[in-house]
């Protein structure tokens, strides 16, 4: 048995010196994210599909004295989450922690939905989670440290709504997803495999949706025991837990992040 040493209860949320890729590093979750790991003393691989933003990132991030590097892929294209691996492997030398942050949505009716609009969020949001798991995986393997996977899917992988027929579906597809892959994954190899399902969190798309005169604010209230929306910042504790040694036991799950969301 091992003993419950100081040493292990104060390094047990440590990730200092680790190196952690975050997909949809410009989006408000994949940022908040990003720099949480940097501010905890990891090396920051970022991605995402607009150079512009990444490079604004990457600038603000050093201000900060975040060691970090970015990198232009779509997760959804396999031949360009091969190169963003290797891209990661080229600057750091390993990747220890993943944290995928990138999703889309375009809400329609199934009426109204062309197949081809349903199946570019299916890509967006799920074979793109297969893909980049896929190709950072292979690369924990290699190393043979372990190592940490946590995926940002949404309540809306455990409850329908008019309009998402897609987006559900995506997210559905990714948490069942998560919990396969850590049955491949993490007795033989050690890398955990996660998700996060957060709720609506402040972003700059989501800001409307704050106005407490609102009715969608309201109506929201009514399922939020916290009594409030999300905000960045409560997303932090949360990941830093699952991509360091306190989530050690702990792999193939679906975490709620939503103030209680689905309890009432």
């Amino acid at each position: 048995m091992v003993d419950v040493s100081k040493d292990f209860v104060n390094n047990m949320f440590s990730i200092e010196g680790k190196v952690a890729l975050v997909t949809g590093a410009t989006g408000a979750l994949g940022k908040v994210i990003a720099k949480a790991y940097g501010y905890a003393g990891a090396k920051v691989f970022m991605t995402g599909r607009s150079e512009g933003k990444l490079k604004d990132l990457e600038t603000e991030f050093k201000a900060e004295g975040i060691d970090c590097a970015y990198y232009v892929a779509d997760p959804a294209i396999e031949e360009q989450v091969d190169a963003l691996v290797k891209a990661c492997v080229k600057q750091y030398g390993e990747v220890n922690i993943l944290a995928i942050a990138h999703g889309f949505n375009k809400p329609q009716n199934i009426l109204e939905q062309s197949v081809a609009d349903w199946q570019y969020i299916m890509d967006a949001d799920c074979k793109s989670v297969y893909i980049v798991c896929k190709y950072v995986s292979e690369q924990m393997v290699a190393q043979k440290k372990g190592g940490k996977i946590v995926v940002v899917t949404s309540q809306r992988s455990k409850r329908g709504m008019a309009g998402y027929t897609g987006y559900c579906t995506s997210k559905g597809g990714a948490d069942l997803m998560v919990s396969s892959m850590a049955c491949d994954l993490t007795a033989k190899y050690g890398i955990n495999v996660n998700s996060i399902c957060p709720t609506v969190f402040r972003s700059e798309l989501t800001e409307w949706m704050f106005d407490p005169e609102s009715e969608v604010y309201k109506n929201f209230l009514k399922r939020e025991p916290i009594g409030r929306l999300g905000e960045p910042y409560d997303f932090v504790g949360f990941t830093l837990f699952l991509s360091s040694a306190a989530s050690d036991f702990m792999t193939g799950g679906n975490y709620d992040c939503s103030g209680g969301y689905l309890t009432c």
